[in-house]
């Protein structure tokens, strides 16, 4: 999501499955996490041309140039890259294409090691020259679809030139003296503004911040919001239920009614459990913001690398579900539920927060408890950050951080809450970025949990 200087922009760069992908072999086999059948269209680089093409004032080549500089010459791995590369490594030793680009004599990178990326440097040298074309019409996407051939997958290179990232409109609701703007679906943002549209009518704002009354219903929140998700998220193409319709006054009305202040509720079943995704929000003196996500979904993806391009394909596919009737079924040509979302709220018609937390299922709820800190409780953004955080995971089970207070865990508990203490804090609690916009600068803040950083400059 893109702030201009006078209104709110929303692009969805999601791909969809192959036109001829086979959903009888799906159906019969179960839609995999890994192999060409995970791999949906790449939409990463037309999100990036098409984010330059409405709001950027720079070249295009000019953009891609440091990164082409890092792949070249090398960058040092941070802790938390260093030890996720190393997990991959065992999860596609089978997939000798990711061993070669990315694990090389059979090793990956220590923490602090500089490691170069050749062919990586190669396509996005190819992607500045053609602003992207390359990767949709041209050598890139002939190399992809080829892959896809010479394996008996379908992913061809129509699918790849027919592809075209979407100009959208972001969906809101009121919380607090703010709104906060999610995406529409097919991203799970709608799960984030239901969650907050319920507990906005609950009062959050007489609540200390960690008060375990207000976590109760932070959680329950979240539970409808989840359920709301699981039920109707889908290409929109494909939705029985127009979104905005959820996010009406009146039913979130009947929503914040089912939650019992005093009883836990199983509003929906099961949270997914990966997240591996970037986050970044950025900033300007002239008011400008931008808040942005991208992910591979699982750590690499579906572990299918392109030979010589170091493009690593993703597995969005296994977002989808396998149930006829439903509107997330899954099917060719279509753009599966997505987990990444980008968060932002306004202020009286003014940008207020650009903002976003990692991690699959985790995001909504990070959204959640970032937005309740930062606009009920009035916390900066690096309090709101640095907090102790809960996890719903499906019916009354909940876990939370090792430093959540002791009487907090037991208060939510007596509440009904199957509580699991986590040993450490780690990115599967989420790992978040936000600015909030002061009367002439941003404040901004970064977790701990994850490798980022707030920067700023004149």
């Amino acid at each position: 999501m893109t702030w201009d200087g006078s209104r709110l922009h929303g692009l969805n760069a999601s791909g969809k499955s192959p036109a001829e992908i086979d959903v009888e072999e799906l159906r019969q086999n179960g839609i995999p996490r890994l192999g060409w059948n995970a791999v949906t269209v790449p939409g990463a680089v037309s999100g990036w041309v098409a984010l330059w093409r409405q709001h950027g004032t720079l070249p295009f080549a000019s953009l891609i140039a440091p990164a082409i500089e890092l792949a070249k010459s090398g960058f040092p791995v941070s802790p938390q890259c260093a030890a996720s590369w190393s997990r991959a490594a065992k999860r596609y030793v089978n997939f000798p294409d990711w061993m070669q680009t990315f694990a090389p004599q059979g090793r990956t990178p220590e923490i602090g090691e500089m490691w170069t990326l050749p062919d990586h440097a190669r396509t996005l040298e190819a992607i500045a020259e053609s602003e992207g074309d390359a990767f949709y019409q041209g050598d890139l996407a002939t190399a992809i679809a080829s892959c896809a051939r010479s394996a008996g997958a379908a992913l061809s290179k129509e699918d790849l030139s027919n592809h075209a990232a979407l100009d959208v409109e972001p969906i809101s609701t009121p919380f607090g003296d703010v709104h906060l703007h999610e995406l529409p679906p097919n991203g799970q943002g709608l799960a984030a503004l239901v969650a907050a549209g319920v507990l906005d009518r609950h009062e959050p704002d007489r609540f200390d911040a960690d008060d375990p009354a207000l976590l109760h219903l932070q959680i329950e929140s979240m539970k409808l919001g989840f359920a709301d998700a699981e039920a109707h998220v889908a290409d929109p193409e494909a939705m029985l239920i127009v979104a905005n319709d959820l996010l009406k006054p009146e039913r979130l009305d009947e929503l914040a009614e089912r939650v019992d202040p005093k009883q836990a509720q199983p509003f929906f079943k099961e949270a997914p459990a990966w997240n591996s995704t970037v986050y970044l929000c950025c900033g300007d003196s002239e008011g400008r913001a931008v808040s942005f996500i991208q992910s591979n979904y699982e750590g690499f993806g579906s572990g299918i690398v392109i030979p010589g391009t170091g493009i690593a394909m993703q597995n969005r596919a296994a977002g989808f579900v396998n149930a006829p009737g439903h509107p997330n079924d899954v099917a060719g040509g279509k753009r599966p539920y997505h987990t990444i979302i980008p968060g932002f709220t306004t202020k009286a018609g003014q940008p207020h927060m650009a903002f976003g937390v990692m991690g699959g299922p985790m995001q909504p709820q990070g959204h959640l408890q970032v937005l309740s800190r930062v606009v009920a409780s009035g916390w900066d953004p690096q309090a709101a950050i640095d907090a102790p955080r809960w996890r719903v995971e499906g019916d009354q089970r909940v876990s939370v951080e090792p430093d959540m207070a002791t009487q907090t865990v037991d208060t939510l508990r007596d509440l009904g809450h199957q509580i699991s203490v986590g040993t450490q804090r780690d990115v599967s609690f989420g790992g978040g970025q936000a600015i909030v916009r002061l009367n002439h600068c941003w404040c901004g803040g970064s977790d701990g949990r994850r490798d980022g950083l707030a920067v700023g400059g004149n």
